[in-house]
């Protein structure tokens, strides 16, 4: 008897103090009631600890989309037309032609780029020059290329295959194969952006005329980014090999020496930066020309002429 009275007040007692150290250890306000433990930690605490079976255990990455301003796709267009008082191609002036009276060359220039990443990207692009006081045919010249630009930094390396088409004057139609390599010279300066950017242009025609065509050049652009002007100067000089020249007009010797050399300077406005269109829906440009070529060898076809005009650039 006396047994079962002691057993009855341990377990009271023991009781007892469970329920007074499960209420020191709960937090002020939480009720009455103490929460139920779980290995060390509250019930609320070990739900928020039971992992996602669908997680990968770290945050997911935003995806990165690249510049939501900006054209991020792999294919890429550009367009520009002008309007030129003289329309001079390899120091060679093609108003030459005209028979009655002068008139203004609509130039346009289109090409259709696909970015392959690391790889060739190939391209596509198509120049005509529609000129109302050439006596045969208002569209002068149709020269449609095909060909790949290289990224191989340093150096750029631009294949092309380039075929001469003039309305009219089928018998000057040749094709040429071109390979133009520039220079990334911002290696040599620590600058971000080029400097003079120098290339040099080799173009052989390999059908009728057999000969070389060689321009060296240089080309900077001063940009002011903050209120969309580029400012880009440049100059070329040109050499021909064993070349019959060919062009609206036909130079009957295969000729070699240096032709022309050639200074000029582009300004391009954006018209982005005017209106303030987002780049999303392409770059829009108030672009004006401006150049002076000369004739360096007195046996070589080549003209002496201050030409330009004004015009309008699209990229996307």
């Amino acid at each position: 008897m006396r047994l079962g009275i002691f057993l009855a007040i341990l377990a009271a007692a023991l009781s007892w103090c469970g329920c007074a150290r499960a209420d020191d250890s709960a937090p002020s306000g939480s009720g009455a009631f103490p929460q139920i433990s779980v290995t060390g930690l509250s019930f609320q605490e070990s739900l928020n600890a039971q992992e996602d079976p669908f997680s990968s255990g770290t945050p997911s990455p935003a995806p990165d989309w690249g510049d939501q301003h900006l054209n991020n796709g792999g294919t890429h267009f550009s367009l520009d037309f002008a309007y030129a008082n003289k329309y001079v191609y390899r120091g060679v002036d093609h108003d030459v032609v005209a028979s009655h009276g002068n008139s203004l060359n609509l130039l346009f220039d289109g090409r259709l780029e696909f970015d392959l990443g690391r790889y060739p990207h190939p391209f596509v692009e198509l120049f005509t020059n529609i000129y109302d006081a050439d006596p045969l045919s208002r569209f002068q010249e149709i020269r449609p290329i095909a060909g790949a630009d290289w990224d191989l930094r340093p150096f750029d390396l631009e294949l092309s295959h380039v075929s001469y088409i003039y309305p009219e004057r089928e018998e000057f139609n040749i094709p040429e194969v071109d390979t133009k390599i520039t220079f990334d010279d911002s290696l040599l300066f620590d600058t971000g952006k080029p400097i003079f950017s120098p290339y040099v242009l080799g173009a052989y025609d390999y059908q009728k005329n057999q000969g070389w065509y060689v321009e060296f050049g240089l080309k900077h652009d001063f940009a002011f980014e903050d209120i969309g002007l580029v400012i880009s100067p440049q100059v070329n000089v040109g050499w021909i090999s064993g070349l019959k020249q060919q062009f609206v007009i036909l130079n009957p010797l295969h000729n070699t020496g240096w032709q022309h050399f050639e200074v000029g300077v582009t300004v391009s406005y954006s018209l982005n930066v005017l209106l303030n269109l987002s780049k999303k829906f392409g770059e829009f440009d108030v672009k004006g020309y401006g150049y002076y070529d000369n004739r360096i060898s007195s046996d070589i076809t080549a003209t002496n002429a201050v030409w330009g005009g004004v015009g309008l650039g699209f990229k996307y």
